[in-house]
């Protein structure tokens, strides 16, 4: 089991071992202003729990288009309107 935990006003993440013990490894994170804020959009766009939430979906998306690319895939976005374009997410 996964979660987001609050020790002492810090967050960490926290999950459960096969065994029901609790492992925690604390994560610190310094970001700009720029950043932060980007986070917190996301958080409210994606109606995320917690910023923890929105981190652990980026980083599953991530792995999966590495993964993807690593296949020699190539990205695409398909518009609205039907067109399709080339998307070079690793430039």
């Amino acid at each position: 089991m996964h979660g987001y935990h609050h020790r002492r006003g810090r967050p960490e993440f926290a999950r459960e071992t096969e065994n029901g013990e609790r492992t925690t490894t604390r994560v610190q994170l310094e970001m700009p202003p720029q950043a932060m804020e980007r986070l917190q959009r996301l958080k409210e766009r994606t109606e995320a729990a917690s910023y923890a939430e929105v981190i652990r979906n980026a980083l599953r998306l991530l792995e999966a288009l590495v993964d993807e690319r690593e296949r020699g895939s190539e990205f695409a976005l398909k518009r609205r309107n039907g067109d399709t374009m080339a998307y070079k997410i690793f430039v």
